[in-house]
């Protein structure tokens, strides 16, 4: 579990940014703790530490599970790390589409609402 964990929390400063990730974990209590570091182990170590997928690819993925069980917050923060991994916006807009087909445009409208934010922060608009 030890490696996973490693793995994971390289691979989540990676796509999240070291500052959030040790934000998260410094903030982590005893009641907290244990599943930061389980998730940092199975998430990030077993599940992106799988090098079959490239990093932008999952990513891609990602926002559009996220997108379709309409978890905002987490969204947002996805969407910062897919554009850290390579993804465009051309990818993010092409991957809200997908999610506007397959669940409906309330759920596209809110994605594109985030995404325009992110975008913007980031100077991608």
């Amino acid at each position: 579990m030890d490696d996973f964990f490693e793995k994971g929390l390289a691979k989540r400063k990676a796509t999240l940014g070291a500052e959030y990730v040790e934000k998260n974990l410094a903030a982590a209590d005893d009641f907290n703790r244990p599943f930061q570091e389980a998730m940092t182990a199975w998430c990030w170590g077993f599940g992106w530490g799988d090098e079959a997928l490239d990093a932008k690819t999952r990513s891609l993925m990602n926002l559009s599970m996220i997108g379709a069980l309409g978890k905002m917050h987490e969204w947002e923060l996805h969407c910062r790390g897919a554009i850290r991994n390579g993804v465009t916006k051309e990818q993010i807009r092409a991957t809200v589409h997908v999610i506007g087909i397959y669940c409906g445009v309330p759920q596209a409208l809110e994605c594109f609402r985030v995404a325009r934010k992110v975008l913007e922060e980031e100077g991608l608009l």
